[in-house]
């Protein structure tokens, strides 16, 4: 049988510059995806995003390439796929000056 549950990592925060989220431990899921709601934005463009990965929850790597941009009120998401133990996002508000409101979700399933 096939398991899910979505986790709530950030919740109405207010980001000014670089952060990452909360570890989340999920080795028994074979797929993610992530969901970045911005919710509002002061003198700020956006937020680029990147997931990273961890064999332990404290060593970080980032997952590919891939730069994701959440621009404007709204939502935005990718996949993750076979990413091994531990998921977080690493981000930065662009271009740096200013907040950006948001709410950062984890879904994952078997």
């Amino acid at each position: 049988m096939r398991q899910s549950m979505t986790a709530v990592l950030e919740r109405d925060t207010t980001f000014d510059g670089e952060f990452a989220t909360e570890p989340y431990e999920v080795a028994w899921a074979t797929e993610a995806r992530w969901f970045v709601q911005i919710l509002a934005l002061d003198h700020a463009v956006g937020l680029r995003l990147r997931t990273q990965i961890s064999p332990d929850g404290i060593t970080w790597c980032d997952y590919d390439d891939a730069e994701h941009v959440a621009a404007g009120v709204g939502v935005t998401s990718w996949p993750v796929r076979e990413f091994g133990h531990w998921l977080r996002v690493r981000g930065s508000v662009d271009p740096g000056e200013g907040t950006v409101t948001a709410r950062i979700y984890l879904a994952v399933k078997s």
